[in-house]
């Protein structure tokens, strides 16, 4: 950023650069205070930062009661995708320059000049104005084409996995929101070879989609002349041609098309509001979400096993300092030192990751980002071509994630202390005698019931992790074994 016009009479020159280490993305922007969030699954606030400066916990407290912020569109926005990283900074940037300068007077929503009044909600429409214009109308597409070998990373593997896909009788698409000069030129070089296009790697090719929108209600869907771009007359109402470009159209409108229900379709995105969340949600599909930034996450949650192990040491000095204690106990422990460490070992872990820390937490609690990706992607990984190195045929399958009471206690704990047990007797239990008289009489009036309580299933009835295909009958043998039949009886 090199100027900034105030107003008609104010220029100021400001030099600024990227530093890549501070954003992250799934932090909220909260236009009221002009303040960068990183909070977890609920809305409580684990890092707050104003321009640069980082708040700390009692400032926290004076804006934010208990530390806790509503998700409220009309005030909240999130920066979930990578190209709200930029956007991220130059927001820090400029809120950093007008609280920081001298000559502006701030409050709590905003800053003031002399009869000047840029509130933080105006400043963010406008660099959210201007990155929409540098999408949508600016030179960025532009040159970005002009030189694809710096700006996109080109792999052979992708024409593999597409190839392979298509090999094992799977239908591939690509829907985009690019319009079709743009994707033809990334997709030309990315998978164009002598003798082969690009599009000959997918089925179906939807340009201009307007995701999320895409989801909903959509838009028309038309043919695209691939030699000048331009859309055809009219709504196009027919199968889906093999090869042919089409721009808009809906999730309703092409699944009928491709003769494909929700849970048939993988779809792979990148953005988890507009690709993941809105698909899983509204229709169905599967999810791939495409992380980037997993590979320097795991790159330091390995180089860093240290501090984890530390914190393990820290857990377990934390348990001690309360063994033996219960309710009656009058004198708390003194657990100010343990506290203190672990403090500083986390902070030091957060640290590593970068100035705001994990994408996916902060210390033991999960980010908003994170809650988001656990839920709505079904599978997820720094690039798609990680399916290259697993047959087609692959179940993923999460480990279980164990509830804090399941965690804590371990299953031979069940052979000790168990109260209770289906074998005990009424034997020296005063009225034990009037009680089996009462329980024969009320089961001779369960008898008469069709149903006198539920029969433990003798199939597979709950859904657990894989889809049964639904011509299978599944049973469970007096063995505890599962027996798949076909329910037409063939083998």
């Amino acid at each position: 950023m090199e100027s900034l016009n105030a107003n008609e009479n104010v220029s100021i020159s400001i030099n600024f650069e990227y530093d890549a280490s501070f954003p992250i993305r799934g932090l909220w922007f909260d236009t009221s205070y002009g303040n960068l969030l990183k909070v977890d699954a609920y809305g409580n606030i684990l890092v707050c930062v104003q321009g640069f400066h980082f708040l700390t916990p009692a400032e926290v407290y004076d804006i934010y009661p208990n530390r806790f912020l509503q998700l409220d569109e009309s005030r909240v926005y999130v920066l979930n995708t990578l190209f709200n990283l930029p956007e991220t900074y130059i927001l820090a940037c400029l809120i950093d320059f007008f609280v920081s300068s001298p000559e502006y007077k701030r409050d709590l929503h905003g800053v003031r000049m002399g009869d000047l009044y840029m509130s933080y909600k105006s400043m963010f429409q406008d660099v959210r104005s201007a990155v929409d214009w540098v999408h949508e109308k600016g030179d960025m597409k532009r040159q970005t084409v002009d030189d694809l070998a710096r700006y996109v990373r080109k792999d052979d593997r992708l024409a593999m996995l597409l190839a392979r896909l298509k090999e094992n009788g799977a239908r591939t698409f690509l829907l985009t929101n690019s319009g079709y000069w743009y994707t033809n030129s990334i997709m030309s070089f990315l998978l164009g070879s002598e003798g082969k296009s690009w599009k000959e790697y997918f089925d179906y090719i939807v340009v201009d989609s307007r995701k999320p929108l895409f989801f909903g209600e959509g838009t028309v869907l038309r043919q695209v002349d691939e030699i000048t771009g331009a859309l055809k007359i009219g709504t196009h109402s027919g199968p889906l041609i093999k090869g042919q470009v089409y721009s808009g159209g809906s999730c309703d409108v092409m699944s009928e098309m491709m003769g494909a229900k929700g849970k048939d379709v993988l779809y792979c995105g990148d953005h988890i509001f507009g690709d993941i969340l809105k698909s899983k949600k509204i229709r169905g599909w599967r999810t791939f979400l495409v992380v980037p930034e997993l590979n320097s996450e795991l790159h330091v949650w390995t180089g860093k096993r240290d501090l984890f192990q530390k914190l393990q040491v820290l857990d377990v000095k934390l348990g001690e300092a309360y063994k033996h204690l219960d309710s009656s106990t009058k004198v708390k422990p003194d657990i100010s030192n343990v506290r203190t460490a672990i403090r500083d070992v986390t902070h030091e872990m957060d640290m590593a990751y970068g100035m705001l820390g994990s994408l996916f937490r902060s210390g033991s609690r999960q980010t908003f980002f994170s809650s988001q990706l656990v839920r709505y992607a079904d599978i997820y990984a720094a690039t798609v071509l990680n399916l290259l190195y697993y047959p087609f045929s692959y179940m993923f399958r999460a480990p279980a994630m164990l509830l804090p009471h399941e965690s804590t206690v371990e299953h031979e704990q069940n052979k000790e202390g168990h109260h209770g047990s289906s074998t005990e007797t009424l034997d020296n239990i005063p009225g034990a005698d009037s009680h089996e008289r009462r329980k024969t009489k009320f089961q001779r009036e369960l008898s008469t019931l069709v149903h006198a309580r539920a029969a433990t299933p003798q199939r597979v009835t709950h859904t657990h992790d894989e889809d049964y295909d639904s011509d299978m009958e599944v049973h469970i043998t007096t063995t505890g074994e599962l027996k798949i039949t076909p329910q037409n009886g063939s083998k």
